[in-house]
């Protein structure tokens, strides 16, 4: 493997592909399923219907000329580098953003890898003793994900791709409201887009894990259930009644000095979540509820968002 050829031909950087390479050295890549069983498996897997025809459309037979060799070590190399971290629960980017313009074999291809691993995943699951509903429920985050990402006309990704090596590697579990993620000594929780966030449904949620985690997990000891999100944005309380749902939300945190995270934008963060689109003019955008029209008047008058980390005994 040249990386610099291989680097050309992906129009990618040199530098992204000698990273695939040197994270994925020699460890084992992982099959796909039959291509006959991937209808079923997607539709297990809560992919619209659009995204399950493109996706088929682009399976990697042997025989696919949409399958350039460089595309199919891309392939097989992301899927090792993110078995290899089985366990894992750090952000894991799987390999370069690729054009996604050039077919379904390059839009799709961390959906292939996660495919692929979706057997060691439920193996994992199952040496964890994790009942199946709760490692369908989890997986079925790829589905709801590729929903957003077309809603947003592609600006989902790449993302998205990165956070959905947490599903494969393990290191998030989606238990009622919340998905509940294996974080050092914290449970750091994230809020998919499920339905009202009421106060009742976050109790319900955190419960779970509390028994969760011990049962499957009993060799790893949490202190504290934690968040990073713009969600807990003090700011948001100018705007927001005493008693909707997000403000209830903040008050069961205690939240860390302000630090601007690294190469995260909340601004852009906001956009994303709240609107699903990082290209409407703020103008053109809906201002249906109080939080949109919270977040369009905050930006319009020159202020900027806040992604606030909190945390609160587990």
């Amino acid at each position: 493997m040249d990386p610099v050829d291989t680097a050309a031909r992906l129009a990618v950087p040199v530098e992204e592909v000698e990273r695939v390479h040197r994270l994925a050295g020699d460890h084992p890549s992982a099959p796909l399923p039959a291509a006959s069983d991937a209808p079923a498996i997607l539709a297990r897997l809560a992919v619209p219907p659009d995204d399950a025809a493109e996706i088929i459309a682009g399976w990697p037979d042997p025989g696919s000329p949409q399958w350039t060799p460089e595309l199919r070590w891309l392939l097989d190399r992301s899927t090792a580098l993110v078995r290899a971290d089985l366990g894992g629960y750090g952000w894991l980017p799987p390999g370069p953003e690729l054009p996604r313009d050039r077919g379904p074999a390059w839009r799709h291809l961390y959906v292939y890898a996660y495919l692929a691993l979706l057997d060691v995943t439920m193996a994992y699951h199952r040496d964890h003793g994790i009942p199946d509903a709760v490692s369908w429920t989890t997986l079925a985050d790829l589905g709801r994900n590729l929903a957003i990402d077309r809603r947003m006309r592609g600006e989902g990704w790449p993302v998205m791709q990165s956070w959905l090596t947490l599903h494969t590697r393990g290191s998030l579990y989606e238990l009622g409201r919340l998905q509940h993620h294996r974080a050092g000594t914290t449970i750091d929780l994230h809020i998919p887009d499920s339905g009202p966030l009421s106060p009742e449904a976050i109790d319900a949620s955190l419960d779970q894990a509390r028994a969760f985690f011990p049962r499957h997990f009993p060799d790893e000891h949490y202190t504290a259930f934690a968040c990073g999100s713009w969600l807990l944005d003090p700011q948001l309380a100018e705007y927001l009644p005493e008693d909707s749902n997000i403000i209830r939300f903040q008050r069961r945190f205690e939240l860390e000095p302000y630090e601007q995270p690294e190469g995260l934008d909340a601004d852009v963060e906001v956009l994303r979540f709240v609107f699903r689109t990082l290209s409407t003019p703020l103008d053109a955008l809906p201002r249906r509820t109080v939080l949109q029209r919270a977040i369009i008047d905050h930006l319009a008058a020159g202020h900027h968002w806040q992604w606030r980390r909190g945390r609160f005994p587990l």
